[in-house]
């Protein structure tokens, strides 16, 4: 599986098919991307981003799939613990502990549960975090879902910073972390090698810094 980093946390996985997770992209834009699947982990604008006007078949939460559905998407609706398989990529929604305001519909518009995914096909495992802070239950993400790679924020402010993104890092267990969530503006601004650094020195993970449009292939070798 190719996996690049758009900027953010849009991150596009192609294999057999091509899933495009919460596509905001801060300097570019998704035109040309035409993904199969769009995966949106929450409602926040830097996270639903071009999904309405990609049009294509999308993943979320319960309730922003369906006011994506008031909009004409082939929205899968889901809940935190739960599973859909959708074009044969299985999608799990995962915990995430953060807020969840659909700030596209309008002020006070409910976006239910913020969440992360794995995001399995191909027979590579992907664990997105979404915009979350540390909790212990990740450690529950690594016993269940064996993830073969862990998209983490750093950024702090509004996620988790590059000190509890190291103990997330252990509790997944993922052999390789690529971070997000960083630099977009001022407030989260975090140097990704800093934390390279300091997760490779302690543990047996490799931490790969992508600059926006890098990619790194997972399951196979580089």
């Amino acid at each position: 599986m190719k996996l690049t980093w758009l900027g953010h946390a849009c991150f596009l996985l192609e294999g057999s098919k091509r899933v495009l997770v919460d596509p905001y992209v801060p300097t570019g834009s998704t035109a040309g991307i035409s993904p199969d699947i769009v995966a949106v982990t929450h409602g926040h604008a830097d996270h639903m981003g071009d999904a309405v006007s990609i049009g294509a078949k999308t993943v979320a939460g319960n309730e922003v799939a369906k006011y994506l559905a008031a909009k004409g998407i082939d929205a899968t609706g889901m809940n935190i613990g739960g599973s859909a398989v959708v074009d044969g990529i299985r999608f799990t929604m995962t915990p995430a502990l953060h807020s969840g305001w659909l700030e596209e519909a309008g002020p006070g518009y409910y976006g239910g549960s913020p969440g992360g995914f794995v995001i399995a096909f191909d027979g590579v495992s992907v664990y997105h975090a979404g915009d979350t802070a540390l909790f212990s239950d990740m450690q529950l993400i690594r016993d269940l879902y064996r993830p073969d790679v862990a998209l983490l924020p750093i950024g702090g402010r509004y996620t988790m910073g590059p000190d509890e993104a190291m103990i997330a890092a252990n509790y997944v267990g993922a052999p390789l972390v690529v971070p997000m969530h960083y630099n977009t503006w001022p407030a989260i601004e975090q140097d990704p090698d800093a934390f390279r650094r300091a997760v490779e020195r302690t543990t047996d993970i490799r931490v790969r810094v992508l600059a926006p449009g890098e990619s790194v292939t997972v399951g196979s070798p580089e």
